[in-house]
């Protein structure tokens, strides 16, 4: 990794080494706020943020997120997490308490195409994009020098159809040894198969350079052009096993005309891409997103 991100990193987790964030969804009831936060008192525990949204107050869905500072939190996350559990049972949450200094490891996937990929280095390098890049894998050579050059662990494995089995064995196993909590694909343009994919839920975010759910699938700007569209845009989403089709986290758009052939729709939906990618692994890894069904809560 490189040494000065390094001290980035280490800056981060001594300044957050107290604090950290709970995310709750659960059926809608009275009593829930109330409990969380009595627990969080009960561990001298100061709420910085607390974000909140119910499907419906009668029968709905309740989802939260709270960002606080704990005194001695490194020492006291595990037995506050196994304390939690008597309330979570008690309200039937999906929940999580992740202490922030646990600094997420990403792994990028990412094919010919590089500007998705050089957006994400640019927003690390200078600290506004708060992960490890633990290693970057591609199924081309194109991005060698520009990732070892920032000193991250390059990975070439050529990649078709043929042998996706074998590759996918190979990617798990990297996965595997570098620790890896985060994937995503950056103009990666290899299908996953429902193994990868079951072995990462959640985990793997995608950004296809369509605005959902238009033009799902391959050759996006080229059906928005036979189309004659006025705007293009880019999502990005979880993966699932139906292509295009998982929990949307971030889309954006921009207006075009008449006068717009495909590679001008390219030029353009290339920024679109960036913006909309980066905006949602800031997201991810800092704890703002919520999975329900095939939808998305972001605080």
């Amino acid at each position: 990794m490189n040494t000065s991100f390094k001290d980035q990193i280490e800056q981060f987790k001594n300044q957050n080494q107290n604090r950290g964030r709970l995310l709750v969804s659960c059926p809608d009831q009275p009593g829930i706020v109330s409990a969380i936060s009595q627990f969080l008192f009960s561990h001298n525990a100061n709420i910085l943020e607390s974000s909140q949204y119910s499907t419906n107050p009668e029968g709905g869905i309740f989802f939260i997120r709270i960002e606080f500072e704990c005194p001695g939190l490194k020492e006291k996350a595990a037995s506050m997490e196994q304390q939690f559990i008597e309330i979570a049972e008690k309200f039937s949450m999906d929940w999580r308490l992740t202490p922030v200094y646990k600094v997420k490891k990403a792994a990028i996937f990412v094919s010919k195409e590089l500007h998705c990929l050089q957006e994400l280095l640019w927003e690390w390098q200078s600290g506004d994009l708060m992960t490890e890049i633990a290693l970057v894998i591609s199924n081309h050579e194109v991005a060698r020098d520009v990732v070892e050059g920032l000193k991250i662990p390059f990975h070439y494995i050529p990649a078709n159809k043929d042998i996706r089995q074998q590759v996918e064995e190979k990617q798990l196993q990297l996965l595997e040894e570098y620790d890896v909590d985060l994937i995503v694909l950056a103009r990666y343009m290899q299908i996953l198969t429902p193994n990868f994919v079951a072995a990462n839920p959640n985990k793997i975010i995608n950004i296809h350079h369509s605005f959902l759910p238009a033009f799902i699938g391959a050759r996006p700007y080229e059906r928005a052009y036979g189309r004659g569209v006025k705007l293009i845009g880019a999502t990005s989403h979880y993966v699932t096993n139906d292509l295009d089709e998982g929990p949307i986290i971030e889309q954006d758009i921009a207006r075009v005309d008449h006068r717009a052939n495909v590679d001008t729709l390219k030029k353009i939906g290339r920024s679109i891409e960036r913006s909309v990618l980066a905006r949602a692994i800031k997201w991810h890894v800092e704890d703002r997103i919520i999975v329900h069904q095939n939808k998305t809560i972001v605080f």
